[in-house]
């Protein structure tokens, strides 16, 4: 199938989950599964709708970034859909020059937006493959200082978990302590010799009639 057809069953699926707010590869899955009464999604509809996004949020940033004052939000949908499948192809896809990728969005442009949206994309765009090179650096930097926030962050997490296991055992061998403490009965000391020598005839507690000193009565 043409590269031409896949871009605007692309543009479809971009365009449908953005207006329903769907995430973008939950609805690329619905269509896979279940093309309809349509044809399976060309391969490169798939790899182009993919594309956006797993790089969705720098493609908004290179295009908000040529508004000014403008936001990728406001955009028409399919002015906004366009922008991302024609970013994505100018930027990472290093088999379609990107004279290719501008004209073919600006000829969906003509067909399915407003007016004036091929002479808005076409600058957007141009805009954009002067700079795809700083775009992408960009993203790699973005991505490490990701990788370098997240590996702190399990790091602190990691400590923390050991700190609670630490205060944890700390205070089972407490509860432990005085647990065994508290076990302890009196009748444990029954069998024990007293520390205190006792005089059983001691004259402090005359006999009583049967012979029996009245300290051993006590």
């Amino acid at each position: 199938m043409a590269r031409s057809t896949a871009r605007k069953r692309a543009l479809n699926t971009l365009f449908e989950a953005d207006v329903k707010g769907q995430e973008i590869l939950s609805l690329l899955d619905e269509r896979i599964a279940y093309p309809g009464a349509q044809t399976p999604l060309p391969e490169y509809a798939i790899e182009i709708v993919r594309g956006v996004a797993h790089h969705r949020r720098t493609i908004d940033k290179a295009i908000g970034d040529t508004l000014n004052s403008w936001e990728v939000k406001r955009m028409p949908a399919i002015d906004r859909n366009l922008a991302r499948m024609a970013t994505w192809e100018i930027v990472y896809n290093d088999e379609i020059p990107t004279g290719v990728a501008i004209d073919e969005a600006l000829a969906l442009a003509k067909t399915l937006a407003g007016e004036e949206t091929p002479d808005f994309l076409y600058g957007v765009l141009s805009t954009i493959e002067k700079k795809s090179n700083d775009i992408r650096q960009e993203e790699i930097q973005w991505q490490e200082e990701r990788a370098a926030q997240a590996a702190v962050q399990e790091a602190d997490s990691r400590v923390s978990e050991g700190d609670s296991a630490d205060a944890a055992d700390k205070d089972v061998t407490e509860v432990t302590e005085e647990k065994n403490f508290s076990d302890i009965s009196i009748h444990d000391f029954h069998d024990a010799p007293s520390s205190i020598p006792v005089d059983n005839n001691s004259d402090d507690y005359p006999a009583d009639e049967s012979g029996v000193s009245s300290a051993q009565g006590k």
